[in-house]
């Protein structure tokens, strides 16, 4: 059997795929959820507005970092060009890792930002503590975003 078969590309794509998809699903729940406190905030006290869209600016940095993986993996495609399945499958393994910790990144920082924004309204000693906890949850995509650089490298090069 090969080791380079004409549907390993399909892999590789595939992490393209689960890198963007993932992550910016992730990201565009945070962002609603967050939108969501910030209107409810902005309904009693709209001079707090500005100051509350961290969260869903760290939103859409989590959908920036899926961008950056598919694009260094789409880098790596070539489909005339010998592509191993090894290569694929860790692919595939560095999307579905920037992708899913996106996703649930992009989960996090909806919740506490919808929590803390409404909770701004009535206690403003709320928003150090928001943003706080704004960053360990942007820090899982950057974890995800990591570990699919480290799994990029590792497959860069590989020729059958």
């Amino acid at each position: 059997m090969s080791t380079c078969p004409p549907y390993a590309p399909f892999f590789g794509f595939a992490g393209v795929a689960s890198a963007m998809v993932l992550s910016t699903v992730g990201a565009a729940f945070g962002t609603t959820k967050a939108g969501i406190g910030i209107s409810g905030l902005g309904t009693f006290k709209p001079e707090l507005i500005m100051k509350s869209l961290i969260p869903v600016v760290m939103s859409g940095i989590i959908a920036v970092y899926g961008l950056v993986v598919s694009v260094l993996i789409a880098g790596n495609l070539s489909p005339r060009v010998d592509y191993p399945l090894f290569a694929g499958f860790v692919h595939l393994g560095a999307g579905l890792a920037c992708g899913f910790t996106g996703l649930a990144a992009g989960y996090a920082i909806g919740f506490v930002g919808d929590s803390c924004v409404r909770a701004y309204v009535y206690e403003s000693k709320v928003f150090v503590t928001m943003v706080l906890i704004l960053i360990f949850a942007e820090v899982l995509g950057l974890y995800g975003l990591i570990v699919a650089l480290i799994m990029n490298t590792k497959a860069t090069g590989l020729r059958c």
